[in-house]
């Protein structure tokens, strides 16, 4: 854990490191994004061939930065080592209400089905739970998106709720899972 509030900028287990994103990784980022867009687009907004430049990742890195300044989202990369190659992103998000934080992240195809995603969201979860103030953490995910609802399942979260919502990209039904984990 780092100073009062804030998660550490780094986090490892035996598989994976988890590092607080930062203008190096943007090239990585944008290859990942590029292997993984026809994924993603179904699932997240951002994800354009736009998003999938360099430039464009460099700009989000430089947002990420100020977002974590304020205390309101902390974003990491998803390096597998010993290379500390780029395969996805992972964040904590301050978006849930008093005493909550929300898990989202996203892995390139390439290195889909091996467990990876559900590792970082595991070891972030327990970064979110060891935050002062924060009693339970939260993964959001449309109904449709089945192979994202895995993860918190895998993890243990419990389905809270479905909420209708606006579709936010072309693959969303309108109805969001509301997975949640409580400190214990």
């Amino acid at each position: 854990m780092g100073q009062a509030g804030v998660p550490a900028e780094e986090v490892r287990s035996h598989r994976l490191v988890l590092r607080r994103v930062h203008a190096d990784d943007a090239v990585g980022i944008a290859l990942a994004v590029g292997a993984s867009l026809e994924s993603l687009k179904p699932w997240m907004a951002w994800a354009t061939r736009d998003a999938a430049e360099p430039g464009t990742q460099l700009a989000r890195v430089a947002e990420a930065d100020e977002l974590w300044e304020t205390g309101s989202d902390f974003i990491y990369s998803i390096l597998l080592p010993p290379e500390r190659t780029v395969i996805g992103e992972i964040g904590l998000h301050r978006r849930v209400g008093e005493g909550g934080i929300e898990v989202g992240y996203w892995v390139d195809t390439r290195y889909a089905g091996r467990g990876l995603g559900t590792e970082a969201a595991r070891m972030l979860t327990e970064v979110a739970l060891a935050l002062p103030g924060v009693t339970r953490a939260e993964i959001h995910c449309d109904e449709a998106n089945q192979a994202s609802a895995a993860i918190p399942r895998k993890l243990g979260y419990r389905l809270d709720r479905i909420d209708p919502h606006q579709p936010e990209a072309p693959g969303e039904r309108g109805r969001r899972m509301v997975w949640v984990t409580e400190a214990r």
